[in-house]
């Protein structure tokens, strides 16, 4: 099977994710997260990725990214990673087993809008609905953490909208299982997530389209026939 095309144009805003081989545990301790956030912070000085949101997990991590050219976004995950891996690898002892993550990075563009809202909402909230933490600022990982504590934690960027008031309270509301499975979706598929002319177009622009179409093979006009004769002759209404 070929690969997915991992998109890389600059100037849209993209939640990004990648998790680590076996969903194994890469951050156990203080010294494993707190590496991870300066990591973010040095490849930011070397590639033009704003920061705008994030969460690292036990075995994963979201990041929310606005980078700013062309290829800008390969090249920040591409240092990210290599260096991830490299530093974790020596500060555990375990140089030469093999790699940190189970693959590529997966990314999606998000529409600048409501849509922006609820992926920095589904990334920040993720350690409350993991049950790590009572309130999604309280777990010290995160954006969430970070903005509440200014100058702590990875540096975060100005949003491209404005944050809304009682943003935390928003954060920690009532998640719909329609919302939750509407952002799960377009990480699945790697599709755009926005209103749907702007994800069409977006699609387009991208060479994404790919990514909205139906899965599966449709079915053929015979197995449909069988199916509609196989129901019973007197079927309940």
């Amino acid at each position: 099977m070929p690969r997915r095309r991992r998109t890389s144009t600059g100037g849209y805003v993209y939640h990004v994710l990648n998790r680590a081989v076996g969903r194994e545990r890469i951050f156990e301790t203080a010294g494993d997260f707190g590496a991870f956030e300066r990591i973010l912070d040095e490849v930011r000085q070397r590639i033009d990725a704003r920061l705008l949101a994030y969460t690292i997990m036990p075995n994963h991590w979201h990041l929310l990214l606005w980078p700013s050219a062309d290829g800008d976004l390969s090249e920040y995950m591409r240092l990210v990673t290599v260096t991830h891996t490299q530093r974790w690898h020596a500060a555990h002892g375990t140089s030469g087993t093999g790699p940190l993550y189970q693959g590529r990075f997966k990314s999606f563009p998000v529409q600048e809008d409501d849509h922006f809202y609820a992926v920095c909402r589904y990334v920040e909230r993720n350690p409350l609905r993991a049950n790590l933490v009572e309130a999604a600022e309280s777990w010290r990982w995160g954006s969430l953490w970070a903005w509440r504590n200014r100058g702590q934690g990875a540096t975060l960027a100005k949003w491209p909208v404005l944050r809304p008031r009682g943003w935390c309270e928003y954060v920690n509301g009532i998640e719909t299982e329609a919302e939750l499975a509407a952002v799960r979706e377009t990480v699945k598929r790697g599709a755009p997530y926005g209103e749907s002319a702007w994800q069409s177009a977006t699609a387009k622009r991208l060479s994404l389209e790919s990514t909205l179409r139906s899965r599966g093979r449709p079915r053929s006009r015979i197995t449909r026939n069988r199916q509609k004769d196989s129901r019973p002759l007197f079927a309940p209404e």
